[in-house]
């Protein structure tokens, strides 16, 4: 009886230490979770923020040391780099958005180009914009983003067929109408429809 006892105290004193374990666990992977959120503010992904409001001018967001760092080239990896100037090009900070993407190791990625376009068309330079686009088309044509765009800037010309065609490129790449990029370019063509 004796034996049956210890071995009931030992099997406790086990659940006891599993159950603090458990609880140390729970936290850390909490923390860890809240850590990763606050590197990655604004869905930036990739340990680094996007939010250019997170840092001051000239300034970009290191993940990895969760504080901002002058911009320079090599500063971040490109990746972070390139969803920082898709951070400011978001805030409208053209010009911004173009100089850090200028810093990149490797400029020609379809969504530095995609970016890049988008900048430059937000900036008034439409066929400009449009010969970006085109490049990162050619890079990744099955990239919806660029294609929504690109649909984008052919409705600021007046180009109502090319728009339309990236809309049904979007809806094969997507498998259906039902994606952000399908709905987004398809109000912009009916919101130039309505008007002309």
């Amino acid at each position: 009886m004796a034996r049956l006892t210890r071995t009931m105290e030992e099997i406790m004193r086990l659940e006891t230490r599993i159950a603090r374990l458990s609880s140390v666990a729970a936290v850390v992977f909490g923390l860890s979770l809240a850590a990763g959120g606050i590197a990655r503010a604004d869905g930036g992904g990739g340990g680094g923020g996007s939010d250019p409001s997170q840092c001051p001018q000239g300034e970009v967001y290191d993940g990895r040391t969760m504080s901002c760092i002058k911009k320079q080239a090599g500063a971040l990896p490109d990746k972070e780099m390139a969803e920082w100037a898709i951070g400011l090009a978001k805030a409208g900070r053209y010009q911004e958005a173009i100089e850090t993407l200028d810093l990149l190791k490797n400029p020609k990625t379809a969504v530095a180009l995609n970016y890049r376009g988008y900048a430059t068309r937000k900036m008034g330079k439409t066929d400009e914009g449009i010969r970006y686009y085109l490049q990162s088309v050619k890079l990744d044509p099955h990239y919806a983003q660029v294609r929504e765009y690109l649909g984008e800037a052919y409705v600021i010309k007046g180009q109502m067929a090319k728009a339309k065609e990236q809309l049904r490129i979007i809806k094969t790449i997507c498998g259906s109408a039902e994606c952000e990029e399908y709905e987004d370019l398809e109000k912009a063509i009916a919101g130039k429809s309505d008007e002309g």
